[in-house]
């Protein structure tokens, strides 16, 4: 039903002119990833390549939300007539790199587009060693206020800073290496069209939550994606290919779940931004970035780093005025006056595959949802 409404809303947008029309999509299971692949299919009659790594269905026991996220997806791609092949594996690994780049060669040819979306809590490395990201502040400890989610009581957190060796491998996750390495192989085998753009999304968010995400590790690592861009500035050039790092608004991801004080931040934005009728899910976002800055032929908006920003609405001054008019003002009392708490809660919810309109969940379903793989199981 969540990729069914994500379907319908693209539909509903009309054709993006100038679209691209093959795509590979690298963490395509959920998120920006998932309604990239939805945007590029559903309104650029785009191929695509999925890759993921989602746990199937083993039994008695579910798979995870992404594996049915993305069975949905295929099913209904194929329906339309729409290309949509599968990879399920580790992306950082060096075998799956090579799976997609053999698919590709094999099906597509090349592809005009690769969108990085990749969100993970640890990556092994070549030598096979592991390093995890790790969700602090740096130089200071932080203390603030999160919400907890079973009974909407608020409750105040710290943390204390992060090491120099923790910094290190939260840059070396979810920093831009890794997307360097999916480019440079790709362009070593010539998957890449003529004008391939490559995008990676970030998020930088609003003043009261920098001290501990922009500041913070996670915001290291994400500057390191600007770093990712201009590096790979010359070697998309021998494509006439783009890299952009694309500054997306706040949402309820998996990541911004385990960030102490994003809760009460997001909370607040979705009152106010409801209020205003500028809110957006991550379909909404990718859809917009897709018809009014990649593909249009209009100008960029750009920032000072040449990222994209698609986090105007989030910034607008009526809105920040509120979450900061507020955000000391927040309480159990208070919380669901001042924000809208069920609003984050339900996307929590969503997230993860419940709480979604028009599914029975008494209903007795065998849990198994085959999906036909390229690669891996």
């Amino acid at each position: 039903m969540d990729v069914q409404r994500q379907i319908e809303y693209v539909v509903k947008q009309g054709k993006i002119d100038n679209g691209p029309k093959r795509v590979l999509i690298v963490g395509a299971s959920g998120g920006y990833g998932l309604a990239s692949r939805i945007s590029a299919a559903f309104g650029c009659d785009a191929s695509t390549v999925g890759v993921f790594f989602e746990r199937p269905a083993v039994k008695k026991r579910t798979a995870s939300a992404g594996w049915y996220k993305t069975a949905a997806f295929t099913n209904k791609a194929g329906a339309k007539g729409l290309y949509a092949k599968n990879i399920n594996g580790d992306a950082f690994s060096e075998e799956v790199k090579q799976a997609a780049i053999a698919l590709i060669k094999k099906d597509l040819g090349q592809v005009d587009m690769v969108v990085y979306s990749l969100a993970a809590p640890a990556r092994q490395l070549p030598d096979g060693s592991l390093v995890r990201s790790t969700l602090k502040p740096i130089g200071e400890s932080f203390t603030g206020m999160t919400i907890d989610f079973n009974t909407a009581e608020l409750r105040a957190i710290s943390l204390e800073p992060a090491n120099p060796l923790e910094v290190a491998d939260t840059i070396r996750v979810m920093g831009g290496e890794d997307w360097e390495l999916w480019i440079e192989a790709m362009l070593e085998a010539g998957v890449l069209a003529d004008g391939c753009v490559t995008t990676n999304y970030t998020y930088i968010g609003s003043k009261v939550t920098w001290p501990i995400y922009y500041r913070g590790t996670i915001g290291k690592a994400k500057e390191d994606l600007d770093r990712a861009a201009k590096a790979l500035h010359e070697p998309m050039s021998r494509v006439n290919g783009k890299a952009h790092v694309v500054v997306m608004k706040g949402l309820l991801t998996q990541a911004a779940s385990a960030i102490p004080g994003m809760s009460v931040y997001l909370s607040l934005l979705f009152k106010a931004m409801k209020r205003a009728g500028t809110h957006e899910g991550c379909i909404e976002q990718t859809t917009r970035l897709f018809a009014t800055q990649l593909f249009s032929a209009g100008d960029l908006r750009l920032d000072e780093q040449a990222r994209i920003r698609m986090d105007d609405l989030e910034l607008a001054d009526d809105i920040q005025a509120y979450v900061q008019d507020n955000w000391t003002a927040v309480n159990t009392a208070s919380l669901s006056e001042l924000t809208d708490f069920a609003g984050y809660r339900q996307a929590f919810l969503e997230l993860h595959g419940f709480g979604i309109e028009g599914v029975d969940y008494d209903a007795d379903v065998d849990p198994v949802e085959d999906m036909d793989l390229v690669f891996g199981a």
